[in-house]
């Protein structure tokens, strides 16, 4: 199985790590002699906001707030991920990004860059209202201060005016293979549609 691509686009709290890292088990199994590097950009921001500088204080203000960071930084962080951790063997998923539109044409360019073939966009469609129910389970579990409800309510502004036009430009986008999925349902129900449309060789 040569190394394949996958980007996980969709709200807060739509599932998208949860099924990023259930593909990469699935890719695992399936072809167990290479390896998946799961870049998770939000993942990527935590870890980087532990820090002290004067941009990790900015941009741990900005994500609490729940608006969307700057198209510099996750292009920052995700192409660190790469240059760092990519050998060119590994299937690779990127969870979470992107998402403002200029990140998505920046991205476009890692895939002929490393020689891939045509990346799989799945994006996990769920409503507002589902949304800011899992977000509020999440700010319960996790104690989360970007899961407050001043934050929901600002991520559904961004994810509706950045968001979603880069939605629109890849179902339109012939260079990648766009997956509408309804993320409604149980975890397993959601990662059995996703395989299914993938028929995964």
């Amino acid at each position: 199985m040569k190394p394949q691509s996958f980007l996980f686009i969709g709200r807060a709290g739509a599932g998208k790590g949860t099924q990023a890292a259930l593909l990469g088990d699935a890719l695992f199994k399936k072809d167990p002699s290479r390896k998946v590097l799961h870049i998770e950009t939000g993942a990527e921001f935590r870890k980087f906001m532990q820090g002290e500088s004067y941009t990790a204080r900015l941009s741990k203000n900005v994500v609490e707030k729940g608006w969307l960071m700057p198209e510099f930084m996750p292009v920052y962080l995700w192409g660190r991920a790469l240059i760092e951790r990519y050998t060119g063997e590994e299937h690779l998923i990127f969870d979470g990004t992107p998402r403002k539109l200029l990140e998505a044409k920046v991205l476009e360019s890692v895939f002929p860059f490393y020689s891939m073939g045509k990346p799989w966009m799945i994006y996990l469609d769920i409503h507002h209202e589902e949304s800011s129910k899992r977000l509020s389970v999440r700010a319960i579990q996790q104690g989360r201060k970007d899961d407050d409800n001043d934050a929901v309510l600002r991520r559904k502004i961004a994810f509706e005016n950045e968001v979603l036009p880069t939605v629109e430009f890849y179902k339109n986008d012939p260079s990648v293979a766009f997956l509408d999925i309804d993320g409604i349902g149980s975890v397993e129900e959601v990662h059995a549609r996703i395989m299914e449309r993938l028929r995964l060789d």
